[in-house]
């Protein structure tokens, strides 16, 4: 064989292995035995590495291979990688879709439906195509910057190395009736594609690897998502390999034209992706509700884990005027299943005193294994929750969890009681302190009013330091513990006035390790605002509500100073948070506290106030080929101020955007008269929407 014939033959078995690779883990369709398909990759192999030179990042040999790294790069999103917000009931799933109903139009309203996805147990992956072959994968990090687990992901058979070829995508498109897609990708192919799934271990693949496990005497995995995410981590892709991991994508975010968030998993399945034939589309909540009840029956079925379902108001129009609350958008919610539960007995009920000094009874529990963890405490909330469950120390109890959730007490079993249950009271004076304990009015919690009470410092010092918060690695509550009985601390302001010398002596700390944790206290100095907010350990004042705070206000002097009609005015604040968050700033050991960490060198990372949008009303059409920004860059700009981006030209179209080589937007632009602008006066309007509320145009 040539060299020219080689690379023929080469070019030919890719083709035939992807096309293969396609119909096993797509389509579910092979056309011919794994040991073929393996007897084709072999003469692939051997080819290349005859004639080296024709070895490609795309070829199906590349899934596994290259060194070990020595660590996983940081990669930015584009877009960020948002949470997803729980209900556990109908009901609270019919109060998210009435949140989202008050933002919207009777037309709109009116046009509402929905599509369901099974919600995977797995690591959410973004895979970023640059002319049709793979170049990025990332885990999702913080939402904004992730890991580059690239040489990891190539490992997964289900993930495409390269999309499929354009004459089969634009035959399967035009099929489904997509034919305005079909005609922007024949005219101008797919150079940037984004991509999201999760990245999972099968229930066959998780029970082998325990078994291999268990014959070499290593403890068994606990769950198959921790499995998911360690060998996603990685740092030598072969073992990555070694667990056969599986990928099913949900997410498309690259605009090709798509309406609505079904057509998104066509779209997906015709471009390479594996995704879930169950997913559905539901027309009203009856049907949803009815997806949830099937799935929740028939789960064991599947050949991989689930914890509930997705629902997406299906319109992509509808969802982006949604928008995003907090660090999830409006227009998605995940309907959990029931708490995997199991028996167990009550041992006792202590009280809990928690950093704004809220009492939560929990249960101790005699250890029972639940959904493969063992649960050893139960949180029973409230002496309100007590009394409706009818619960006493001694009762034999139905437990469950969800996920990460804390386990709850389900229901009290009385028919199975001795006659030695006892009753449980909630003290009249706290636990930890002995300050006489109080029950505002109209509220379920009671609280210890102390704030010098140990158990609240202790317990806010943790939330202070925790990874939502100000993220200081490598100090536990044990340490806190020490720091305070030592004396060395009184509230989480002198953690920053701490040298190495004051450490260096206690338990636990040596030189080196006081020199460690020193350096974490001190690299944290700076934090941005809506994790600042959250690090106050406000009342009521959550993740999510510390975001909205934050993207409002801008500035923590602000802030201080917003009335409570101010605050009610915020969009998922009530009256209860908002008077949380005046008493807060209404007290002076608090205002003196953020004096402390003002003087001890915290630098709080503002926002920027959300200004009226400038560019709202105007419709943007972009044609030819931009020397600043990319096309995606642009879009994204002119949506920040509020503007549309349009993929063709109307009447209603209020500017054509010219690059180099404008095509026939630019023309039919001309001929119905609409303004067109170069892109440097579209630079000129971007910069002023930066600076001012108003922008006149030109």
């Amino acid at each position: 064989m040539t060299k020219r014939e080689a690379k023929k033959r080469i070019e030919k078995l890719k083709k035939v292995i992807n096309y293969h690779r396609y119909l096993y883990h797509v389509l579910d369709k092979p056309e011919i035995s794994d040991a073929a398909l393996d007897s084709l990759k072999k003469e692939l192999f051997n080819l290349e590495q005859k004639y080296p030179e024709f070895i490609t990042s795309d070829s199906p040999t590349q899934r596994v291979g290259g060194r070990p790294l020595e660590k996983f790069e940081k990669v930015r999103h584009f877009y960020p990688m948002l949470s997803i917000n729980d209900a556990f009931t109908k009901d609270n799933v019919k109060s998210w879709l009435e949140r989202n109903e008050k933002l919207l139009t009777p037309e709109e309203i009116s046009q509402i439906d929905f599509f369901c996805e099974l919600k995977i147990d797995g690591l959410a992956i973004e895979l970023i195509y640059e002319n049709e072959i793979l170049r990025t994968a990332s885990t999702r990090g913080d939402g904004l910057i992730g890991e580059n687990v690239t040489q990891n992901i190539k490992t997964i058979e289900a993930i495409p190395l390269r999309l499929r070829p354009k004459e089969q995508v634009l035959k399967d498109l035009k099929s489904e009736g997509l034919r305005g897609m079909a005609q922007l990708i024949e005219k101008k192919g797919i150079p940037h594609l984004i991509v999201r799934g999760e990245a999972f271990i099968s229930k066959k693949g998780f029970e082998k690897l325990n078994k291999e496990r268990e014959r070499k005497g290593k403890p068994p995995y606990a769950n198959p998502r921790n499995v998911a995410a360690g060998s996603i981590r990685q740092l030598n892709p072969k073992i990555t390999a070694s667990r056969h991991l599986d990928f099913l994508a949900y997410d498309l975010l690259t605009d090709l034209r798509e309406k609505t968030h079904e057509q998104k998993h066509k779209v997906l399945k015709i471009l390479g992706f594996k995704t879930i034939p169950e997913n559905r589309f539901c027309e009203d909540l009856e049907k949803v509700f009815k997806f949830h009840e099937k799935w929740q029956k028939n789960r064991e079925k599947l050949f991989f884990e689930i914890d509930g379902i997705v629902i997406s108001i299906n319109s992509n129009k509808i969802f982006k005027k949604l928008g995003v609350v907090g660090k999830a958008p409006r227009g998605i919610v995940a309907y959990k299943f029931l708490l995997k539960q199991a028996t167990t007995v009550i041992k006792n009920i202590k009280v809990q005193v928690g950093r704004t000094g809220a009492l939560t009874p929990v249960a101790i529990l005699k250890p029972v294994k639940v959904g493969g963890v063992t649960i050893s405490r139960a949180t029973l909330h409230n002496e309100d929750e007590i009394e409706r469950l009818g619960v006493r120390i001694g009762d034999t109890v139905i437990v469950g969890r969800a996920g990460d959730v804390i386990p709850d007490v389900i229901k009290a079993l009385p028919q199975l009681r001795t006659g030695k249950e006892r009753k449980f009271k909630m003290p009249r004076r706290c636990p930890i302190c002995g300050t006489e304990i109080v029950k505002p009015e109209g509220e379920v919690i009671s609280f210890c009013p102390n704030p010098n009470c140990t158990a609240r410092r202790r317990r806010y010092f943790g939330h202070f330091v925790s990874k939502k918060a100000f993220d200081i690695e490598g100090l536990g509550l044990k340490i806190i513990d020490q720091l305070i009985s030592e004396g060395l601390v009184s509230d989480p302001a002198d953690l920053f006035e701490l040298k190495e010398g004051d450490l260096i002596g206690l338990e636990r700390f040596a030189e080196k390790s006081a020199k460690n944790l020193i350096e974490a206290i001190q690299k944290n100095k700076e934090i941005p605002l809506p994790k600042f907010i959250y690090a106050l350990g406000i009342r009521n004042v959550g993740e999510e509500t510390a975001h909205d705070l934050a993207k409002h206000f801008g500035a923590l002097k602000i802030l201080k100073k917003v009335s409570i009609e101010e605050l009610e005015n915020i969009l998922d604040i009530g009256p209860v948070v908002a008077r949380s968050i005046k008493n807060w700033f209404s007290q002076k050991r608090n205002l003196k506290f953020l004096e402390r960490l003002k003087k001890a060198g915290i630098k709080i990372l503002e926002e920027k106030k959300v200004k009226p949008q400038p560019l709202k009303g105007k419709k943007f059409v972009l044609t030819g080929t931009l020397e600043i920004l990319t096309r995606e860059q642009a879009k994204e700009k002119i949506r920040s101020f509020g503007g549309e981006v349009a993929s063709s030209v109307s009447k209603e179209t209020d500017y054509v955007v010219l690059g180099k080589n404008p095509g026939s937007k630019y023309e039919k632009a001309k001929k119905i008269g609409i303004k067109t602008i170069q892109e440097k006066e579209f630079l000129k309007i971007l910069q002023a929407c930066g600076k001012l509320t108003e922008v006149r145009l030109p």
